[in-house]
């Protein structure tokens, strides 16, 4: 049966004076004040990790050059009505779901892992990158056409959604991606209208399947836990990393020590400083400024995404759209918590700011998808 966009999608574009009606913006599918607030974090984070590589030019152009390729795929997948999201939301959750099989086969190892797929010559990427888009829309996709809030037997086909590619995401061992993963689907049904007394039940469900994790969690991932919880009992190893992380921000203090004045990361003492712990960078060099106006930025983006998710023409719109801002402040969340100390370590980026071309990729083409979902909408209420 075709969505209210499908119905809708059949009739825009044939109207000469509604064409004359629409702006640039609209015309291209840009929301202009959420691609600005991209771009101001984008051109930032490239400045910061400038600085983070040791002033590595060549490093920061190759960071340069793949923000410019997320962006093209951002602006492609802007153009695409959310009609024709809808229809290839299966064939993503499957593709992804089936490369995620072939990485349990034969996938390539690397420090310790087993996560990416390689096609010589070409590329190397993580398909588990691909489960942070396809899983909400897949979840939107089925609850989209339902009645909300939500049955039991729809919530127990959007469980087995999401609990497969978890499950071989995990395996791989990949404890941060599968978690983010997980929560992309979790938002979906949340957003769906779930009851309080149903989230109560799953939340003391999960609280209670806490030990069973513990026990088939790997021997880093529990190091990491324990180091969370009491860093300073083993302060050259394990801990290692988060101390350096909050003498790093701490000694920054108000103003920061200035541009590439940073002591813990200029001097090699801050691991991973040009991807997991950036912002630990961040707060050495600009200090709390520095941190504000980078929150700053995050902040604005969610709340843009809000208001644009809230806007979708659908059901599996607003879903989808909801489900892919919250998992960026999730994104924003879980990595300064990590880095700040509240959180345990879990590997997982800055947004659009730490060194990565897949997490940029699939990161801006959610909000490509953001940014379809407002744009036809709008186009379509004119």
């Amino acid at each position: 049966m075709p969505t209210d966009y499908q119905r809708s999608m059949r009739g825009v574009g044939g109207d000469l004076s509604h064409r004359r009606r629409t702006s640039l913006w609209e015309r291209i599918h840009l929301d202009p004040w959420l691609l600005l607030l991209l771009l101001a974090v984008l051109g930032c984070g490239l400045i910061v990790l400038y600085s983070a590589s040791g002033q590595d030019i060549d490093f920061t152009l190759r960071q340069a050059s793949r923000q410019a390729l997320a962006l093209v795929i951002m602006i492609g997948l802007a153009q695409l009505s959310p009609a024709t999201l809808y229809r290839w939301a299966p064939v993503a959750y499957g593709a992804g779901f089936l490369m995620l099989v072939a990485v349990e086969v034969l996938g390539d190892v690397g420090m310790g892992a087993q996560r990416w797929l390689v096609i010589p010559g070409v590329v190397r990427f993580q398909p588990s990158e691909l489960m942070k888009l396809a899983m909400p829309m897949m979840v939107a996709c089925w609850l989209g056409q339902r009645p909300l809030p939500p049955r039991w037997r729809d919530l127990a086909i959007c469980a087995v959604i999401i609990v497969a590619p978890v499950l071989l995401i995990a395996r791989q061992p990949d404890l941060g991606t599968s978690l983010l993963v997980a929560a992309a689907g979790v938002f979906v049904i949340l957003l769906a209208g779930l009851s309080w007394k149903l989230i109560a039940f799953f939340g003391a469900l999960i609280a209670s399947a806490l030990p069973l994790l513990w026990m088939v969690m790997h021997d880093y991932q529990r190091r990491r836990v324990l180091t969370f919880l009491n860093p300073e009992s083993d302060p050259l190893g394990a801990g290692w990393n988060i101390i350096q992380s909050k003498t790093a921000i701490g000694s920054g203090g108000i103003f920061g020590k200035g541009y590439t004045l940073g002591t813990q990361s200029q001097l090699e003492f801050l691991p991973e400083r040009h991807t997991d712990f950036i912002v630990a960078v961040i707060g050495e060099e600009f200090g709390l400024i520095g941190m504000s106006f980078f929150l700053g930025l995050y902040v604005l983006i969610v709340l843009r995404g809000l208001v644009m998710s809230n806007n979708g023409q659908d059901s599996f719109a607003r879903l989808t759209g909801g489900a892919i801002i919250l998992t960026f402040f999730v994104y924003v969340f879980v990595n300064i918590g990590m880095v700040s100390g509240i959180l345990p370590v879990v590997g997982v980026p800055l947004p659009l700011v730490s060194y990565g071309g897949t997490s940029s990729v699939t990161l801006l083409a959610g909000f490509g998808i953001l940014m379809s979902i407002h744009t036809h909408r709008r186009l379509l209420s004119r």
